[in-house]
């Protein structure tokens, strides 16, 4: 039997634990996860926890907790979820310069252990979080990733499935750009069996749909109260170590380094990447209506913005 995949995971919060229970699940990775050396035993207090649900669940994955970055030496893939998480009311924006701050710190002290990793940023706002790790690690745009689209497409694939009465597994949606709320659904590539749901819904309520499904963090935020979402996330970062990592060569849709696809250079933003052994293998890129180009590149600028303030707060950076 081949020998387990090391996965660390940055941060032992709601998703970070989440995602490494589910890739213990999995019995294909042995797991590291890792927090700062301020909550000393709590990684390691829900990394026993897993470890011992293994003879339950029938895995035998390892499953290390520490606040060592040397215990991640030599990972083959590092999810980034540390950051501070949204509370109600606040913006994506309002945490950029402290989670910043947070992802450049761990960037350099995963790079330093693990050269030749991928990495998989989780941490938001996505989109210029995924943009300076890339940057500050100096990896190659198809080591460097950001979960995003996965999670909104899931989002998308869950209300219509409501909507119509039918199974999630018949539904697949489409969606591009930015993380949160200026993210571009595309209902004429969202379908049901292969059906466009523009044949099974009426105008107003894709509408609806879609804007709940852009805003759909923030639903589960103002529900929550404290907090913000976990299950979904941690599970839609395992469908992206599964490809990577097994080869599998999904297409998925991901925050991916657009050098001119789209009509956007130098950018983070989400489209359709087929993900593989060499990370990004390719994004595809498809036909816009005018409309759909137009949002696509408002989304494009609400990410432009964003890396404008990481300039002028963090100018070491050079991004």
């Amino acid at each position: 039997m081949a020998a387990r995949k090391k996965v660390t995971v940055i941060g032992a919060g709601n998703v970070g634990a989440t995602v490494a229970q589910r890739l213990a699940e999995r019995d294909f990775y042995d797991v590291v996860l890792l927090d700062i050396p301020q909550v000393e035993g709590m990684p390691q207090g829900k990394a026993l926890d897993l470890l011992e649900s293994g003879p339950v669940y029938g895995y035998d994955s390892l499953i290390t907790g520490t606040t060592s970055y040397d215990d991640t030496a030599d990972s083959d893939l590092v999810v980034i979820t540390s950051g501070l998480p949204r509370k109600p009311g606040m913006t994506r924006d309002d945490l950029l310069i402290t989670n910043a701050g947070i992802v450049k710190a761990v960037t350099e002290s995963v790079v330093a252990r693990s050269p030749n990793c991928f990495i998989i940023v989780v941490t938001n706002p996505l989109d210029a979080m995924v943009q300076l790790c890339q940057k500050v690690s100096g990896f190659p745009k198809n080591r460097v990733i950001g979960m995003a689209g996965v999670l909104d497409s899931a989002r998308y694939r869950t209300f219509i499935a409501q909507e119509l009465g039918v199974s999630v597994e018949d539904v697949s949606a489409f969606v591009l750009g930015g993380h949160g709320d200026t993210m571009v659904p595309l209902p004429r590539y969202s379908t049901v069996s292969g059906i466009p749901i523009t044949e099974l819904l009426p105008a107003e309520r894709i509408e609806a749909l879609s804007k709940r499904a852009a805003n759909g963090g923030a639903e589960i935020v103002a529900l929550l109260k404290t907090g913000s979402a976990f299950y979904a996330p941690s599970a839609s970062v395992v469908a992206m170590v599964d490809s990577i990592l097994r080869d599998k060569k999904r297409v998925l849709p991901c925050a991916a380094l657009l050098e001119g696809e789209y009509g956007v250079n130098g950018l983070y933003v989400g489209v359709p990447v087929k993900l593989g052994a060499e990370g990004v293998e390719q994004i595809i890129e498809i036909k816009l209506t005018g409309e759909e180009k137009t949002a696509f590149h408002n989304s494009a600028n609400a990410v432009q913005e964003l890396i404008n303030v990481m300039r002028e707060k963090m100018p070491e950076v050079g991004l």
